[in-house]
């Protein structure tokens, strides 16, 4: 089920874009702190977002951008303003359609139809995970945390992709040595502990400090 965020101030508006969409099967995403847009974009982690320009404290061209630093997420635009001025504006800023109010569900919902099948059907739909404000791209090998990026090696990634899909539960050393390198011979357990320390080191950059917990004699945990 595709998840779809709706960031648009007017509450009657929001709530009949997020039944109509309900009824065909997509999750429907309302955003409530027009203060955090970001935030709950980040632990959402939706697959399209229809976006208003005119909101409180800060536009959606403000949003858009902030957005676009850390993914390249369909963002349609939703708006009363659809003079020229303003439909450029939405696309160079990082939309990629543009819908003027008022506006027929059904040609919404075409557009979305639309932008999916040519988002995720032709390039793959991103896999992200995200726990705490730790965004993780896994096709990137990318992690994100507040306005830092910081690229993973090829086991760094591993590490941390099978840590947070077991969020609070213990990994055991020798499953993520299994997982790592795949293999019946011997591998030194310092190789292990090199790479844990390595991603530690990396997550630290960008600010991102005791993530990665080691439960002494058993494994880590995030």
């Amino acid at each position: 089920m595709y998840k779809i965020m709706i960031i648009e101030d007017d509450k009657i508006i929001a709530r009949e874009m997020k039944t109509f969409l309900e009824s065909w099967d997509y999750q429907g995403i309302l955003v409530h702190d027009f203060h955090q847009v970001l935030e709950e974009w980040q632990n959402t982690n939706p697959d399209l977002i229809l976006m208003d320009i005119s909101l409180p404290y800060k536009n959606g061209y403000y949003w858009t951008e902030q957005i676009r630093k850390y993914s390249k997420v369909p963002i349609i635009f939703i708006s009363s303003r659809n003079d020229n001025m303003n439909i450029v504006m939405a696309l160079s800023q990082g939309g990629d359609d543009f819908i003027a109010k008022p506006f027929d569900l059904q040609v919404l919902l075409y557009k979305i139809k639309a932008l999916l099948r040519r988002t995720y059907d032709f390039s793959g739909k991103t896999e992200w995970l995200e726990q705490n404000g730790v965004r993780f791209n896994m096709d990137e090998n990318l992690v994100t945390y507040q306005d830092r990026s910081v690229e993973l090696t090829k086991n760094e990634g591993k590490i941390l992709r099978l840590l947070m899909e077991k969020k609070d539960k213990i990994v055991r050393r020798e499953e993520l040595m299994e997982y790592l390198w795949k293999t019946d011979y011997y591998v030194d357990e310092n190789a292990l502990s090199v790479n844990i320390n390595r991603l530690r080191k990396k997550l630290e950059r960008i600010g991102i400090h005791d993530f990665i917990q080691t439960k002494k004699g058993l494994g880590y945990l995030v």
